[in-house]
C-alpha cells in the first residue's frame, strides 16, 4: 500500500511539474533544463522509495549498500526503456514489440532483484508476511522504474516537437516578415531611375529631390527594414519618401494626404518594421493613383491613451471590379496579420475592407503598452 501510494504521488508531482501552463512557460525557455531536472528528480524519489521499503529487511549498513546497488542497477533500466525502447519502439508505432520488452525488462529485472539481494544480504524473512512483502515492494518498484521511464520518455518526444513546432512557427513568421521587406516594387525602383535619367539632361531640380528621397529610402529598406522593430517616426519617413517620389513623376499633382501629428511619442514607440510601408504601397497601387483622376489616398495616425491608431483610406480604380482580391494586395495583408500576431497578440485590431462602393479602408489599432 505504501508503494502504491509512493507511486501514485510520483504521477501527480510530474503530472504538475511537466505539464500545463506551468509546463508551457518553462519549456519555452529552459525545457533542455527541465529534461535534466526530471531524471535527477525521479531518481530522488527512486532512493527515498528503496530506503522506506527495505528498512524492514536489513540493517543501516546494508541498507546503505543496497539503496547504492539498486540505484545502480535501476538506472540502467530506466535509462534503457527512456533512451532504447521508447525511441527505438514506442515512437516507432511499434507498440506491440514495446510492450513485450517492457514486460520482459520488468521480469528479469524484478527476477535479478528477487535472486541476489536475500543472497547478498541474508535477509530475514521470518516475520509473517516478509517474504510476500519483500516480492511486493520488488514487483512494484521495478513496474514504477518502467512506467515512469516510459512515460517520460514518451513525454520528453512529445515536448520536443512542441518546442520544434514553436521554432518553425516563428521562422515562418521571420519569413513574412522577410517577405514585406522585399516588397517594394522592383518595378516602381526602376522607373523612378529611369525618371531621374530623363530629368537629369534639362538639370532639373527634380532629379537632385529624386535621388535624395530614392536614397532616404532605399537607405530605409536597406538599414532599418533589416531591423525587428522601428521607430513609428522612421517608418514614416519611409512613407513620406515613397510619396514624395510618386508625387515627383506625376508633378506633384497626386491627391496624397498625410494628417500625422507632430507628437513626441513617434520617436520612442517602436513598431515592426515595414508594416506601414507595406500597408501605404497597397494603396498606392490600388487607388490607381496617378492613373485614375479621381484617385486619392489619405493617411491618418495618432497615438492616444497608450494605442496607436493608424488609418489609410483610398480610392479604389474604375477600371478595377475586384482590385482587393489581387495576389499582391491579399499577401501583403496575410503577412502583416501574422506579424501583428507575432508583436501583439490579443493587443490589436486590423480592419481591411470597402469603406464605400469607390473607396477602402485600412485601419490598424494597436495598444502599445498593454
Amino acid at each position: 500500500m505504501f508503494l502504491i501510494i509512493n507511486f501514485i504521488i510520483i504521477l501527480l508531482i510530474i503530472r504538475i511539474l511537466f505539464s500545463g501552463k506551468i509546463l508551457e512557460s518553462l519549456m519555452e525557455y529552459r525545457w533542455k533544463f527541465l529534461l535534466r531536472f526530471q531524471h535527477i528528480f525521479f531518481l530522488f524519489i527512486f532512493i527515498l522509495m528503496t530506503y522506506f521499503t527495505e528498512n524492514y529487511f536489513l540493517d543501516s549498513t546494508q541498507l546503505v549498500i543496497s539503496i547504492f546497488l539498486n540505484t545502480i542497477f535501476n538506472v540502467g533500466i530506466y535509462y534503457l526503456v527512456y533512451y532504447y525502447l521508447v525511441p527505438r519502439f514506442y515512437l516507432s508505432n511499434k507498440y506491440p514489440e514495446f510492450i513485450l520488452y517492457a514486460l520482459i525488462c520488468f521480469l528479469v529485472s524484478s527476477l535479478f532483484r528477487i535472486l541476489w539481494e536475500p543472497a547478498v544480504f541474508q535477509m530475514d524473512f521470518s516475520g509473517e508476511g516478509y517474504h510476500v512483502g519483500f516480492l511486493y515492494n520488488v514487483y512494484i518498484s521495478q513496474g514504477i522504474v518502467i512506467l515512469v521511464g516510459s512515460f517520460l520518455g514518451i513525454t520528453k518526444d512529445k515536448f520536443l516537437i512542441e518546442q520544434d513546432v514553436i521554432s518553425l512557427g516563428e521562422e515562418k513568421d521571420q519569413l513574412y516578415l522577410d517577405l514585406l521587406k522585399s516588397k517594394l516594387n522592383p518595378h516602381f525602383l526602376l522607373n523612378t531611375l529611369n525618371n531621374i535619367y530623363a530629368n537629369s539632361f534639362t538639370h532639373s531640380e527634380k532629379t537632385s529631390d529624386s535621388i535624395l528621397q530614392l536614397s532616404r529610402l532605399l537607405k530605409y529598406i536597406i538599414y532599418d527594414s533589416g531591423k525587428e522593430k522601428v521607430t513609428v517616426s522612421q517608418e514614416f519617413s519611409s512613407l513620406k519618401a515613397l510619396a514624395a517620389l510618386y508625387q515627383l513623376k506625376y508633378n506633384n499633382q497626386l491627391d496624397i494626404v498625410m494628417d500625422i501629428e507632430d507628437q513626441e511619442e513617434f520617436d520612442i514607440v517602436e513598431i515592426p518594421s515595414a508594416v506601414f510601408l507595406t500597408l501605404f504601397e497597397n494603396a498606392l497601387k490600388h487607388s490607381a493613383i496617378g492613373e485614375d483622376p479621381q484617385g486619392f489616398i489619405k493617411l491618418f495616425c495618432k497615438i492616444e491613451r497608450s494605442e496607436l491608431y493608424f488609418e489609410i483610406i483610398n480610392s479604389v480604380g474604375k477600371d478595377r471590379s475586384n482590385p482587393v482580391e489581387s495576389d499582391y494586395h491579399g499577401l501583403g495583408n496575410e503577412a502583416i496579420i501574422h506579424i501583428l500576431e507575432k508583436f501583439y497578440a490579443d493587443q490589436y485590431e486590423f480592419y481591411s475592407g470597402p469603406k464605400y462602393s469607390d473607396q477602402y479602408k485600412i485601419a490598424l489599432n494597436i495598444i502599445i503598452n498593454g
